[in-house]
């Protein structure tokens, strides 16, 4: 089954939508690598004209997934918050593109994250839409349980 009427727009980080979203995400970041990922993420850091947060809804309203994007510099933002309450069925994919296309449309070039390798989905995830593996960077550096990717926009 794949989700046909999937809305996406951006939203406050701050909305009980969104907490609830991300509640959730690191629910899952704790099960499957034993770290929430909650101080990589800061709410203020996409509530900028260079940032984005965004909520994936069904036709009914539901809130199903999330995504957001952070500057790093004038031509890099760093993909951050990414989850699909439903795996398989196409939201992730929707929210990843729907993120592609607005940071590629407020100027940047390249789109960069990092997952934890142990979290096989997530790196088989953004390997399927066109990321590459990239060496660690910032605070990811020298960090062996991180891999860091990245996707050159081009529409």
């Amino acid at each position: 089954m794949v989700l046909k009427n999937v809305i996406i727009s951006a939203e406050s980080p701050f909305s009980s939508d969104a907490v609830s979203l991300i509640d959730e995400l690191s629910e899952c970041l704790q099960d499957i690598t034993g770290d929430s990922g909650k101080n990589s993420f800061d709410a203020n850091d996409v509530c900028n004209s260079r940032g984005k947060f965004v909520i994936a809804r069904d036709q009914s309203g539901k809130a199903i997934g999330c995504g957001a994007f952070r500057p790093i510099n004038e031509t890099t933002a760093e993909v951050k918050r990414m989850y699909a309450k439903e795996k398989g069925i196409g939201i992730g994919n929707k929210i990843l593109s729907y993120l592609e296309h607005q940071a590629y449309d407020m100027g940047y070039k390249t789109l960069c994250l990092e997952t934890r390798i142990v979290n096989a989905k997530a790196v088989s995830f953004y390997e399927r839409n066109g990321y590459k593996k990239i060496l660690n960077y910032g605070k990811y550096a020298g960090r062996a349980n991180s891999i860091c990717f990245e996707k050159i926009l081009l529409f």
